[in-house]
């Protein structure tokens, strides 16, 4: 398990971890996410939950990503209590990023728990 403020976590890692966190928290849903583009933007994410739609924090933060005119994805963060990033998280960071786009997921307190691609 590596610390999301581990010195070995490069810094804009770390920025989406935390910006993945406190989504989570401000705005008490299941999990946050932040995706970071090929120019070095950003994008924060909650859980969307409404009767007539539902998306994983991730899944927004791609589609926030693509509303914006990103081309593509260097990096994505997920915070959950899940222990592993789910199938259809995976697809969403793959079509933009591409399969080797690396997708880190943490646990509500921020510790990195595992790196996967999205390939």
């Amino acid at each position: 398990m590596t610390d999301s403020n581990a010195p070995d976590l490069d810094p804009e890692d770390r920025k989406i971890v935390t910006l993945a966190r406190s989504a989570r928290a401000r705005n008490g849903v299941p999990e946050g996410a932040a995706v970071r583009d090929d120019t070095g933007r950003t994008y924060v994410a909650g859980t969307v939950t409404l009767d007539s739609l539902r998306l994983t924090a991730l899944q927004t933060a791609v589609a926030m990503a693509v509303a914006s005119g990103a081309k593509s994805l260097e990096a994505a963060a997920l915070v959950t209590e899940a222990e592993s990033v789910a199938a259809a998280d995976l697809a969403a960071v793959r079509d933009l990023g591409g399969a080797g786009t690396p997708v880190l997921l943490a646990g509500p307190d921020g510790a990195v728990r595992s790196t996967v691609t999205a390939g």
